[in-house]
């Protein structure tokens, strides 16, 4: 974990419900731009904490100066607490987005964009356009839940999308994504070769995380792989 400024806070739903996350901010200096992220699926196990998202959050504020906002949808548990509500099968989960982009709008954080992991990216995708953002980063998309039209609706938009897909993916490898995004031509698909659906291992965690900054382009990358014990958290 690397140093950062970080707070607990709690997003409030248009539905009445309260969600918990934490904000990484840069320690000692103001964000470039902003990542909310989208946990995958809690029925499943994801979370808030779940291991890229969590190491995203460690290391991207003092290294890429990025802010890094992560919460628990509805109904989804972790060690930050519980969120109220139960699991919206996605549908839903576009109050909760819309309760993390106001806390964005509110906070003043700048260059929004998703970053959704495996049920996460259904989420950007099917709610991502309402809002103001820069882009979406889609890690292991499974598209089960995003029918065609949400899809399409991205091919004239402005923000950025970009999809990481693993070589080995349980749900859709990389010919699979790219035949269903080609109705969003401009969509960068990026295969990642060796890695599954939950990017375990260092070296897959890293090349995420590269691919995020370059997207983001708030830091030269690849990012480094050792830091001074002044970045370190106290």
């Amino acid at each position: 974990m690397l140093r950062a400024r970080r707070e607990n806070i709690e997003l409030h739903t248009e539905d009445g419900l309260a969600l918990v996350g934490e904000l990484a901010l840069p320690a000692d200096r103001e964000p470039r731009a902003t990542l909310v992220t989208l946990h995958p699926l809690p029925t499943a196990g994801g979370y808030m904490d779940s291991h890229v998202l969590r190491k995203a959050s460690w290391r991207l504020p003092e290294l890429a100066d990025l802010a890094v906002l992560r919460f628990n949808t509805r109904g989804t548990s972790s060690p930050r607490g519980t969120s109220d509500g139960v699991f919206g099968d996605g549908e839903a989960e576009r109050y909760d987005l819309a309760a993390a982009m106001r806390f964005v709008r509110e906070r003043g954080l700048p260059n929004p964009w998703l970053l959704g992991w495996s049920f996460g990216t259904e989420v950007a995708l099917k709610h991502g356009l309402a809002h103001p953002i820069r882009g979406a980063i889609l890690l292991s998309p499974p598209l089960r839940r995003t029918n065609d039209a949400e899809l399409a609706a991205w091919r004239d938009a402005s923000p950025e999308l970009i999809a990481l897909v693993p070589e080995h993916d349980d749900f859709l490898q990389p010919p699979e994504v790219r035949e269903r995004f080609a109705a969003v031509p401009r969509a960068r698909v990026i295969a990642v070769d060796e890695a599954k659906h939950l990017w375990v291992g260092e070296k897959h965690v890293r090349r995420v995380l590269d691919e995020i900054v370059y997207a983001v382009g708030t830091a030269e990358t690849s990012l480094p792989t050792a830091v001074s014990e002044d970045q370190l958290s106290g």
